[in-house]
């Protein structure tokens, strides 16, 4: 793959989904992100039910959403901030693509992240 592709690849915008204990978590991380300019924007949802084996027991707890808009570029640089300030030892941090959407939106993304 040549230089360009791959430096391509890297600018491509992308949603980052985290999991937090709580409400309060997700937007002191998100604000923070913003903040220093690793996500153009963060979105809180809260009262999200989780169901997940944890040293070998199934859990249940109750945690909040948090949706990063950012890039491929900043995601190591991202991941890194959020473990950082995460309660949890093992973070739910995974980055989805975004294949398409409104260009202005998109443009706007770039605008306000450090990529």
């Amino acid at each position: 793959m040549s230089v360009f592709w791959r430096n391509f690849e890297r600018m491509e915008p992308i949603f980052v989904y985290v999991t937090c204990a709580d409400r309060e978590e997700a937007i002191r991380i998100g604000g923070k992100m913003v903040e220093d300019k690793l996500a153009a924007c963060a979105n809180v949802i809260d009262g999200m039910t989780s169901i997940y084996r944890w040293e070998g027991k199934i859990e249940t707890a109750q945690e909040a959403i948090l949706i990063l808009k950012s890039h491929v570029s900043l995601l190591d640089q991202l991941t890194a901030a959020i473990k950082g300030l995460h309660s949890y030892s093992v973070p739910c941090v995974v980055a989805l693509p975004i294949v398409g959407g409104n260009p202005d939106y998109l443009s706007w993304l770039t605008r306000e992240t450090i990529a």
